[in-house]
């Protein structure tokens, strides 16, 4: 077999979205749910068979504005994987420069379950962090309430929405947010209320850069965990010409990684 015959090897996926939960530190329960451990090692060895050379760990509403299991995570983690994480308005420049250095890279805003700032400092904390930082905003929202807060996304640098938005309903809103430069998380198939195949062909008509892959692992409440089948669902929609793209390369450089 010559060097132009090779069978290419399985493509390299960057996780844009994992939990990691350690009990070790603070925990919270939200509306009376509290999720079990899943830990770096826990996290490494479920998606060992994936291809996974880093990723986001994001700030779930049981972790509030807890910094020290997120920055502990990613130094075991290592390089190629950076944070998503919960601040207060009241955070300061200097925190903010801080958690950059560790490698947190966005912050995110939970109006699905709470546990974050609300939505009543998006506009100001959005564009300080980015002036700060380089940052952007992620919300975990169901994209019927993006009409109401389009104002404020259309003026923010940079801005990505969870698990396809959610719902059947909101996918227009979400695509119109998309066609102003916003990225969606293609994530969390086992909690979205949307035929997914559906939408997932719909942000790639708009833009093929603005979508990214992530696991959502534990898949904490969701009504079915991730399933590696999953990611080669969007691989295939994906097809040859974005399945890099989609499963690495857009969210690699979103999150300057």
């Amino acid at each position: 077999m010559t060097s132009d015959e090779r069978i290419p090897g399985p493509p390299q996926v960057f996780d844009a979205h994992l939990h990691i939960i350690d009990p070790s530190y603070p925990l919270t329960e939200n509306n009376g749910y509290l999720p079990p451990a899943f830990t770096v090692p826990d996290y490494r060895a479920r998606t060992a068979p994936l291809g996974v050379v880093g990723g986001a760990v994001v700030s779930g509403s049981f972790q509030g504005f807890d910094q020290t299991y997120l920055l502990d995570a990613l130094r075991r983690l290592g390089p190629g994987f950076v944070g998503v994480t919960q601040l207060p308005a009241s955070v300061t420049d200097e925190e903010i420069t801080r958690l950059d250095s560790c490698g947190v890279r966005a912050v995110r805003f939970n109006v699905r379950r709470g546990g974050s700032e609300t939505l009543d400092h998006l506009r100001t904390l959005a564009r300080r962090v980015h002036a700060v930082a380089r940052w952007h905003v992620e919300l975990y929202i169901d994209a019927r309430e993006l009409p109401e807060l389009a104002p404020v996304l259309r003026s923010l640098p940079a801005v990505s929405v969870d698990h396809l938005g959610l719902s059947e309903e909101g996918l227009p809103a979400l695509l119109s947010l998309v066609e102003r430069g916003a990225r969606v998380k293609a994530t969390g198939f086992g909690r979205v209320d949307l035929d997914v195949a559906k939408a997932v062909r719909a942000v790639l008509d708009v833009n093929p850069r603005a979508l990214f892959f992530g696991t959502d692992l534990p898949s904490t409440r969701a009504r079915r965990p991730f399933q590696d089948d999953d990611l080669r669902l969007l691989a295939d929609l994906a097809g040859p010409e974005h399945t890099a793209a989609v499963l690495h390369d857009n969210a690699a450089a979103f999150y300057r990684v």
